[in-house]
């Protein structure tokens, strides 16, 4: 016969005064973790008590309980009670509702305490987010369930985001089938079926990094950060229907835009809306274009016009502020924020008042043109004055000599014939894009290398105009050189000044900060000449030393010669290595730092345009091994578009646009909150 299975009897409970209660000292709990006394009594004091104390009779030497109970189980909870009765929340006698065990018990105090914590099971983290999401549809605004569970209102959005992920991704991390990391990447879009999609193609993979996830769901979008994105502006995006993706989980520097074509057709708006602008000058041609090729001839000046009072006044007010306020902090080692910013505003109004002291012959107009683009910052940029090859005047031939090149600029000269079709617009495919297949570290291009060194021979170019010292230095080590040792060999610097062009670069050179430093530089000098050339003499033997130096700098720059050439035979190709070298030596004296000068590698400019041996190669010497093998297994398209996000702001540079003495930036000189560092991470 089978014996009756014995029952067991739960312990009492009963309302107990807090003052009979006493914290014991058999709580095994030491440690401070979690939720804060102070954070315990707030919540407490909004919902009441929602666990019972655990006590125990406390009992003299004879064994006689005294009428007190101490507390082994829950004293987090006791202490919490405890301020809101110092604080006068609680009255020191109202019942506080205990499981008591009887005195004598063979269960140890310890081992309760033990007990309470060890058997608790933490909330699984997906029902914690299905909880929150509950909380908000019942009423609750998310700062309100932020305040309850004392948590940042980031979290509780980046716990509601994670219930924007597909419900089949959800039941795999219910399961166990995906980590947390995983989902949280997953968030950063909405639309479920691309989760779905992007999940079956990574399960089959053995990399299923977050970073990846991220990529393949933002491959068709466009970065906040962009140019256009930043002319447009996100909020007119938005407005116009577009949708903004945003990772609360990561640095994101503002999310990206998930409707490229919406995006392109608000630029091109905006550009023509400035187009419609300028035309009303009485221009004959205005042209809109995200960028235009290095390479067009600027022909007609610009006529000075006397400001008027208000504005010379204005401009007088800005320059003396300006003035006092550089005087103030000339010793300061870094400015004030506002100042800074502040300074920055009369540059700026300083600016748009000059912008207005000229103006153009209406007769020029009526042949001339004017170029409306995007530049490399997001800004709009205006370029008047430009005449096309069929509307150049026909001027008889004479014997007259003179500097070559009519455009000062330096960035304009298209070559013989004046009208950059050497360059190529954006969007355009190289000559020279690598196939597929092709792998290994096989010599770069004659071609890129020929854009490369544009792009360093227009930055050397400022470099050595901003530095007379080593302008006058490179001018007379030319000079006795070929004056006194008549060495053969073609020069950096061809002193006599032939303005050298640039016909073949890449679209992103016109709109880089060399090249808008050199056109400002150019107009400086332009508007304060003489009107005719008998005036010329007098106002150069005029100038101080600091701008006569300054002036012959910036003649000497538009001889500059850094360029690629392919050579054929060996004295072409000895000469070219002499004028590289010389300019190698020239960019080392002027510390040229083609990454400051605004040079980036991008699939376009460079790493779609070589080998996949030459693209791990740039992304392990800028993060190292790790971020190179992550990628080493992408087909080479989408290797290339990875490697431009992951060497975004590394300083990484081509061997070709490097300068010898300046540190390479190496594996772990990682920048904050970069792709890449998410990406080595």
């Amino acid at each position: 016969m089978a014996s009756a299975i014995q029952k067991i009897t739960l312990n009492g409970s009963r309302d107990i005064p807090f003052n009979k209660l006493t914290l014991s000292q058999s709580n095994v709990r030491r440690v401070k973790s979690g939720l804060s006394i102070e954070e315990l009594a707030a919540d407490i004091e909004r919902r009441g008590l929602l666990q019972s104390l655990n006590v125990r009779p406390v009992v003299d030497d004879a064994g006689t309980e005294t009428g007190m109970f101490e507390v082994p189980a829950g004293g987090r909870r006791f202490r919490a009670l405890e301020l809101l009765v110092k604080q006068k929340k609680l009255n020191k006698t109202a019942p506080i509702p205990c499981v008591v065990r009887e005195a004598g018990s063979p269960i140890l105090a310890e081992d309760d305490s033990l007990a309470e914590n060890v058997q608790r099971v933490s909330l699984h983290p997906l029902d914690q987010f299905r909880a929150f999401r509950t909380l908000l549809e019942k009423g609750l605004s998310e700062e309100e369930i932020a305040a309850a569970f004392f948590v940042p209102v980031t979290v509780v959005k980046q716990r509601l985001r994670l219930m924007t992920v597909s419900e089949k991704l959800l039941a795999l991390y219910e399961e166990d089938g995906i980590r947390l990391d995983q989902l949280m990447a997953f968030s950063i879009s909405d639309d479920h079926e691309r989760q779905e999609q992007v999940w079956d193609i990574l399960s089959q993979s053995h990399n299923r990094e977050p970073y990846l996830i991220r990529r393949m769901l933002t491959e068709k979008t466009v970065r906040a950060s962009d140019r256009r994105a930043r002319f447009v502006g996100i909020d007119v995006y938005v407005a116009a229907g577009g949708h903004v993706l945003r990772d609360l989980f990561e640095t994101d520097d503002g999310g990206w835009l998930n409707d490229p074509t919406l995006l392109d057709r608000l630029v091109m708006e905006k550009l023509a809306g400035a187009a419609e602008e300028i035309r009303s000058e009485g221009w004959k041609w205005v042209e809109t274009a995200l960028s235009f090729p290095w390479g067009h001839t600027r022909e007609i000046d610009e006529i000075p016009v006397a400001l008027s009072e208000d504005n010379a006044a204005r401009l007088e007010a800005l320059n003396a502020e300006r003035d006092a306020i550089e005087a103030e902090y000339a010793q300061a080692d870094e400015l004030p924020d506002e100042i800074d910013a502040r300074l920055g505003e009369i540059e700026e109004q300083i600016a748009a008042i000059e912008e207005r002291l000229a103006t153009y012959d209406p007769i020029d107009m009526a042949r001339a043109g004017v170029f409306v683009s995007l530049g490399n910052d997001g800004t709009l940029v205006i370029e008047r004055g430009f005449v096309r090859p069929e509307d150049m005047p026909v001027e008889p031939e004479d014997d007259d000599t003179g500097i070559e090149g009519d455009d000062e600029t330096g960035a304009h000269d298209g070559g013989e014939d004046g009208d950059g079709t050497a360059g190529y617009l954006e969007g355009e495919e190289p000559s020279d894009a690598e196939p597929e297949e092709e792998d290994g570290l096989k010599p770069l291009s004659d071609r890129l290398l020929t854009e490369l060194t544009a792009w360093r021979t227009l930055a050397l170019r400022d470099a050595f105009a901003g530095n007379p010292h080593v302008a006058l230095t490179e001018f007379l080590h030319t000079q006795v050189r070929d004056l006194y040792w008549q060495m053969p060999g073609a020069d950096c610097l061809e002193a006599y000044v032939r303005e050298i062009s640039l016909p073949v670069h890449s679209p992103d050179m016109p709109g880089s900060l060399s090249a808008h430093a050199l056109r400002q530089r150019n107009e400086g000098w332009k508007h304060d000449l003489p009107e005719n050339e008998d005036a010329l003499w007098r106002w150069i033997d005029g100038l101080d030393d600091t701008s006569r130096m300054a002036l012959l700098a910036h003649c000497l720059s538009f001889g500059i010669n850094a360029l690629h050439e392919s050579s054929h035979g060996p004295s072409l190709a000895r000469s070219v290595r002499e004028r590289l070298a010389r300019a190698g030596r020239l960019a080392t004296a002027l510390r040229l730092d083609l990454a400051e000068a605004g040079w980036q590698p991008t699939v376009e400019n460079y790493l779609g345009r070589v080998t996949k041996a030459r693209i791990l190669e740039a992304v392990r010497e800028a993060w190292g091994d790790d971020a190179a093998d992550r990628i080493a297994h992408l087909k080479k398209g989408e290797m290339a578009r990875e490697a431009e996000r992951l060497l975004e702001g590394s300083g990484w540079l081509p061997e070709a646009l490097r300068t010898k003495g300046l540190p390479v930036p190496s594996e772990g000189d990682e920048i904050p909150d970069s792709p890449a560092a998410v990406a080595a991470e």
